[in-house]
């Protein structure tokens, strides 16, 4: 849900609040309050954090630009990212098998091993403390 809503919000044909408002009352008898919560939640963050986010999985691109990766794989990376940072009784190495698998259902067959790479550099930085987030969505 938190895919399919940034990714229309990026593409233009919705807001990220109607996308998820559909979304929601679409998968409502296929998913719980509690996932729709966190989809919402998870979501909103990765929209509001856009700078930081693109700042960091720049960072950790080599001889590639932010702007040639794919939109599904950013928002996968961002997602990854957000709850990496955000959701501590999510283990990371949980975020980074779930963006993986997300990434072999919707995007291409290179799509798994690219995000593994950035997202393994993230998870390093994050157990060194090397990285710092945003303390608001004002700080975007």
């Amino acid at each position: 849900m938190a895919l399919q809503s940034l990714y229309a919000a990026n593409l233009g044909g919705s807001t990220l609040a109607d996308t998820l408002e559909f979304l929601t009352t679409e998968e409502e008898e296929q998913s719980t309050e509690d996932a729709r919560e966190y989809g919402l939640e998870l979501a909103t963050l990765a929209a509001g954090w856009q700078t930081w986010l693109n700042q960091v999985i720049a960072s950790k691109l080599e001889h590639w630009e932010l702007g040639r990766v794919t939109l599904i794989d950013r928002l996968i990376l961002e997602l990854a990212l957000v709850e990496m940072v955000n959701f501590d009784d999510v283990p990371l190495k949980v975020s980074i098998s779930e963006a993986i698998e997300i990434a072999k259902k919707f995007s291409t067959s290179d799509s798994p091993g690219f995000i593994n790479g950035i997202l393994d550099a993230l998870y390093h930085d994050i157990l060194e403390g090397k990285l710092s987030t945003p303390v608001s969505m004002e700080d975007n």
